[in-house]
């Protein structure tokens, strides 16, 4: 797979143009704490790209989509560990040049970011424990009176507010942080996108998620349901990153997801 997902890239160059980035630096800010899309582990492998400042390494399927793209444009992939909250302002002072990091496109982002085209689909469920009250939860309104969070500034706490008679607790900063409240009984659940629920799942297995049948499920919007890079307002990276992630099928995407999903270290 690997070298068909070269050829593709190298093929996606000949035919845009994006030779023409071939000089400097990708850098590219991400959480470095929210698998399956990126993490921080402490040895390097194949997979992985040093985090800038000698934080460890970085690995997850955002980091294999950042090498894929800087590889396309001809440029040294930087990666910048860097909180939510601060991804936003990071790319619009300069400081990163794209945010991959599991964000979704939406409008207020839109308001101040550029997205690309999406590189993920994803859909939202509920976050449980195997042996709790919500278990064998099967529609939104089974969650009625249950404490639920979700990740501070995000789509899926907004969507909180779906479920009937909830008990919204304030966000929280970091999906560890809330894997942690749930453990401990403090929240009866958190709200989070499949893959990343298939990663804290599998290296927890005391926890479990509740997935919905469409009309049993949250009420989302397509941009909420997508994954895109976000840059600078106006920056001339666009359309280079969309010829490049063209050239990676939805077979090789699945595939990088569901081996980054096997190998992420069971501490998340």
């Amino acid at each position: 797979m690997k070298k068909t997902l070269s050829i593709l890239l190298a093929l996606a160059m000949l035919l845009t143009g994006t030779a023409a980035f071939a000089e400097g630096t990708l850098r590219v800010g991400m959480e470095c704490a929210y698998a399956p899309y990126n993490w921080t582990q402490a040895e390097p492998s194949e997979y992985t790209v040093p985090i800038e400042g000698g934080a460890g390494y970085a690995d997850g399927y955002d980091v294999q989509i950042a090498k894929a793209i800087a590889d396309g444009l001809g440029k040294e992939l930087v990666i910048v560990k860097t909180e939510w909250d601060g991804l936003p302002p990071s790319v619009t002072s300069g400081v990163i040049d794209a945010i991959i990091a599991g964000m979704s496109p939406t409008q207020e982002r839109k308001a101040t970011l550029d997205f690309t085209d999406a590189y993920y689909l994803v859909d939202m469920v509920v976050v449980v424990q195997k042996d709790g009250a919500f278990a064998n939860a099967t529609s939104l309104a089974d969650f009625s009176g249950a404490a639920i969070t979700a990740q501070l500034n995000t789509t899926h706490y907004d969507v909180i507010d779906q479920i009937p008679d909830v008990n919204k607790l304030p966000a929280m900063d970091t999906f560890p942080a809330m894997i942690v409240a749930l453990r401990s009984g403090a929240i009866d659940g958190y709200i989070a996108e499949r893959p990343g629920a298939l990663a804290d799942t599998a290296a927890n297995p005391e926890l479990t998620f509740i997935a919905f049948e469409a009309d049993n499920g949250f009420d989302v919007s397509l941009e909420d349901t997508l994954i895109s890079i976000g840059l600078n307002k106006g920056s001339d990276l666009v359309d280079p990153i969309n010829a490049v992630l063209a050239g990676i099928t939805q077979d090789a995407r699945d595939q990088l997801m569901s081996d980054a999903i096997s190998r992420q270290p069971l501490a998340q």
